[in-house]
């Protein structure tokens, strides 16, 4: 990930402008301004870390002078009471950063830690976890960098880098056959195309049509199964739709190639983390008493 790439900086804007606004009148009002601390971000639950580059950048986008140390790094396991970074520098700029920098750690660390756990789940079988396009509007870089993070896998980025060919482009178009041909007949050779279908006749009209990727959309395991022996390894195979805790082996069973999930970004627990000043790493320069 380009930490310097534009999008992250405009997100970090965005972020300090929606909470610093034109000033803390809280850390402005009681803390001296040369007043300088050291403080710790620390994990108060299990899970994997993500996001420390981007809390890096926060701070040192709202102070340069502010030093940042990682303990930890993007991907690592942690458990409660895990330091995984220590800050450095004027209290004001520390605690100005605090709330924006752990709001995305929890967020980008809860999706790393669900990717994980359903990674986990599959291990016995070679299948990929992706994501959707199911993300915060604006924070579909980092929420994608997350699922990486906790071992799975991007599916497309946005409407632009892949075709994927859902019921209402099919029924705008006609039928597969004919959104299939459209489609090859715009984009490069270089990109694939993937039809989402929804039973085995659509399966049929899909290998028939050429498409590279075929979605499997909530289909019963015994109709995935035969789907998978339809398919034959003539195209990609991807499973959506209805995926829980529950049925995540059986459908990895089938033969599927991929398993996409919107659950992994849309509904997601953030981790619990939080942002301490060391009381003994205190320094008022004033020679206020």
């Amino acid at each position: 990930m380009n930490w310097n790439h534009e999008i992250i900086i405009d997100i970090i804007r965005i972020g300090l402008k929606e909470d610093l606004g034109t000033g803390d009148v809280t850390t402005d009002s009681v803390v001296p301004e040369d007043h300088w601390s050291e403080a710790y971000i620390t994990a108060k639950e299990e899970g994997v870390v993500a996001g420390l580059p981007l809390a890096q950048k926060i701070f040192e986008y709202i102070d340069p002078h502010l030093r940042f140390e990682a303990i930890r790094k993007d991907g690592d396991r942690v458990k409660f009471g895990d330091h995984l970074a220590k800050i450095t520098g004027a209290t004001r700029s520390i605690l100005k950063g605090e709330r924006l920098a752990l709001n995305f750690l929890q967020r980008l660390s809860g999706i790393a830690t669900k990717t994980a756990y359903y990674k986990s789940l599959v291990e016995d079988y070679s299948v990929r976890i992706v994501d959707t396009r199911k993300t915060t509007p604006g924070l579909r870089i980092l929420e994608k960098y997350a699922v990486r993070v906790g071992g799975g896998h991007n599916h497309r980025m946005g409407l632009y880098d892949a075709v994927m060919i859902k019921d209402n482009h099919i029924e705008a178009a006609g039928d597969i056959r004919t959104a299939v041909e459209l489609a090859r007949k715009a984009i490069p050779h270089t990109m694939k195309i993937e039809v989402e279908v929804e039973d085995l006749e659509g399966v049929k009209e899909a290998l028939e049509a050429g498409a590279d990727i075929i979605m499997l959309d909530n289909m019963s395991l015994e109709m995935m199964k035969k789907a998978v022996e339809m398919i034959n390894g003539r195209a990609i195979i991807e499973a959506s739709g209805g995926i829980t805790d529950e049925n995540i082996k059986d459908v990895a069973a089938t033969g599927v190639d991929v398993i996409s999930m919107g659950a992994l970004t849309h509904t997601v627990k953030s981790l619990d983390i939080s942002l301490n000043i060391n009381p003994e790493k205190i320094k008022d320069l004033t020679g206020r008493h």
